[in-house]
């Protein structure tokens, strides 16, 4: 094999290589998955303090409140958890018992879902179903007889309309006839009340003939509009044959046929202006009776209708109950009262905890040395507030500085794991003794001060200044749902997960609660355990 075609199959190769990666070949995901499980849950807070000797505490309440009880005076020796003072307790318990009863209230709605309606609402439901069915016929056959009542009374005013417009016609061909019979009569040809009354014969004439099509029109196809054609033209002939006839009515009074032309003839003239304007009232009334009759119609027809429209919302809003009480529950209304009920307990947890922190116990075996406060004060937690103070009875304690964004998560009595660099083969049990509400900067940075004591003797050879790394175990959670943090994110003021289901991401809004010291997070709601989630 020639060298040029070894060089030509290489370059085919590559060639083909850099086709199937840029082109072909698809891009792995740039994600994890991650289910949605169940566990525990643990949130920690660690740091490196020193040894210390005793020093004296001073003791508060986590919360506000008015002080009922204080068991103790100055110069009582007390052991670890005796009971030193209490708050009053009355709207705490009230407060529970609201929160226990909204969460019964859940409960029931719960176990409703899940049961199913009973015989009776089904059957109830469908009464109410069968009577809105009913209703609906009823109002749709009204909203039908309405509109056959409505055409009729609109076909009577066309029907009155044609003969007012026959009858109008009429006294207009009258007349025109009682113009021609004095003009022919009475008038000789060529002066000048001839030629008056002569025009005005033709003016009325020409009115009847402009008018006649439409008249017929509107007799031989009655509709809306050729009728109303008919009656505005109507309306302008007889205003022209008015005008006419006053127009004679005057020449005959001209001084050459004022005593030619017979009183009888000049009546009959006056006679039949009145008669003109009487058809000209009717053509206007017939208008107006038209036009009034056709908003009456509209406003019962809409009457009606609003009627047949309200009835079928009200058969839809039944069937819809009807089928939500006969339907099986949705595993999203279950997930809901389950989330509320979750957060109900929680409430109720937050609650119980209060209520055993009004009272104050001693953290530790000590003395108490002075009593800051007397029954019926009111204590503000965020004014640094001592109750009392105790010397513990332990040599040793351990001091440590303690974040701002840490040590809101810690609180008196944490349990806590201390190693001590000198024993690093041993973890001493400890608690949290007192924090101290006054801020420390460190290098421009906040923290607080926080004492724990040991639980146990500590060995001998515990000197103060020795390092001690600590570990306060704040708050746990068991079997509740987790997931790492790395799939929760916050969007638009909302705490969204990304759910992978089906080949695709599904943005869902969650509820989360405790953040675990193990990168993980509870899920309140918003997830289902076993579902995946995208991890960055």
């Amino acid at each position: 094999m020639s060298k040029k075609i070894i060089f030509i199959i290489v370059f085919l190769v590559i060639v083909t290589f850099c086709i199937y990666q840029g082109f072909i070949k698809k891009e792995e995901p740039s994600f994890s998955l991650e289910k949605v499980s169940r566990g525990t849950i643990l949130q920690e807070v660690s740091e490196t303090g020193q040894v210390k000797k005793g020093e004296e505490l001073n003791l508060g309440f986590n919360n506000a409140g008015k002080i009922e009880k204080i068991y103790v005076q100055e110069g009582d020796e007390v052991k670890e958890g005796t009971s030193l003072a209490e708050l009053e307790t009355d709207s705490l318990y009230i407060q529970l018992e609201e929160a226990g009863a909204a969460k019964n209230i859940v409960q029931t709605q719960l176990n409703k879902l899940l049961a199913g309606a009973a015989p009776e609402e089904i059957k109830i439901a469908e009464t109410v179903v069968s009577n809105a069915e009913i209703s609906l016929n009823n109002v749709k056959q009204n909203l039908e007889d309405t509109k056959k009542i409505c055409q009729e009374n609109l076909d009577s005013a066309y029907e009155d309309a044609i003969n007012v417009l026959d009858a109008a016609y009429l006294e207009g061909e009258k007349s025109l006839n009682l113009v021609d019979t004095i003009f022919q009569t009475y008038f000789l040809p060529g002066d000048q009340p001839w030629v008056a009354t002569k025009e005005n014969k033709e003016k009325i004439s020409n009115a009847l003939k402009e008018v006649k099509p439409y008249l017929d029109a509107a007799k031989t196809n009655p509709e809306d509009e050729n009728i109303n054609k008919a009656l505005a033209e109507m309306a302008n002939s007889l205003v022209k044959t008015q005008e006419a006839l006053a127009g004679v009515r005057q020449t005959v009074e001209d001084p050459n046929y004022r005593d030619i032309v017979s009183s009888a003839d000049k009546t009959s003239l006056d006679n039949q202006r009145t008669s003109i304007n009487t058809a000209s009232i009717n053509i206007t009334n017939s208008q107006q009776t038209i036009s009034s009759t056709k908003l009456t119609n509209e406003l019962s027809i809409n009457t009606a209708q609003a009627k047949v429209s309200t009835a079928e919302g009200e058969l839809s809003a039944a069937k819809n109950e009807l089928l939500k009480i006969t339907s099986p529950p949705r595993q999203e209304d279950i997930d809901l009262y389950r989330a509320q009920i979750t957060q109900a307990d929680a409430k109720i947890q937050l609650l119980e905890k209060q209520i055993r922190e009004t009272i104050l116990k001693s953290p530790t075996d000590g003395k108490i040395t002075k009593i800051n406060k007397r029954i019926g004060e009111m204590i503000q937690p965020m004014l640094a507030e001592s109750i009392l103070s105790l010397i513990p009875t332990s040599p040793f304690e351990v001091e440590v500085n303690i974040y701002e964004e840490e040590i809101v998560k810690v609180k008196s009595g944490d349990p806590v794991d201390i190693s001590l660099v000198a024993f690093p083969d041993k973890i001493f049990k400890g608690k949290v003794l007192s924090i101290n509400p006054a801020e420390k900067l460190i290098e421009r940075v906040v923290y607080y001060e926080v004492t724990i004591g040991f639980i146990e003797e500590p060995p001998e050879g515990v000197k103060p200044g020795m390092t001690a790394d600590i570990v306060i175990k704040t708050a746990s959670r068991e079997n509740v749902l987790i997931v790492p943090e790395d799939a929760v994110v916050e969007k638009d003021g909302k705490t969204i997960a990304r759910v992978f289901k089906d080949g695709f991401a599904k943005e869902q809004e969650i509820e989360i609660g405790l953040r675990g010291s193990n990168n993980m997070i509870e899920v309140v709601s918003g997830l289902k355990e076993g579902e995946e989630v995208i991890i960055k």
